[in-house]
């Protein structure tokens, strides 16, 4: 099982980037993939959700982000539009054990994490 998270780079506020997180050894669509990030000195947390068609996403990037999934390409995707300097992370993609939609902010439930994408919103 691995996950490559890519697309991450230096964007000016405004900006968009899209994020990749490509899967191996295991069928994307069996399974939830989240979206975590982390600043510098503050403590990774969740940013997106999918799950058998379900989306779900932390409130300071709801209607900014949008997570979506190509079960051909087994590869989940965040693009991330509206950039601000808040938004400023590693960013990483992990795939979820079996869990309650609303727990899926719950980093112990996803087993399997890619190994971060830095993103950068700066002038």
């Amino acid at each position: 099982v691995q996950l490559q998270a890519s697309g991450g780079g230096l964007v000016q506020p405004g900006g968009s980037l899209r994020l990749s997180c490509a899967a191996s050894g295991f069928a994307l669509d069996d399974y939830g993939i989240g979206w975590f990030r982390q600043a510098p000195g503050k403590e990774r947390e969740g940013v997106s959700f999918i799950n058998v068609g379900r989306k779900f996403y932390a409130s300071s990037v709801k209607d900014r982000f949008t997570i979506s999934r190509d079960n051909a390409k087994n590869t989940v995707y965040l693009q991330m539009n509206s950039l601000k300097p808040e938004d400023t992370a590693v960013y990483y993609c992990a795939r979820a054990s079996r869990l309650p939609f609303s727990l899926w902010r719950v980093q112990t439930y996803y087993a399997y994490w890619g190994q971060g994408t830095q993103v950068t919103v700066s002038n």
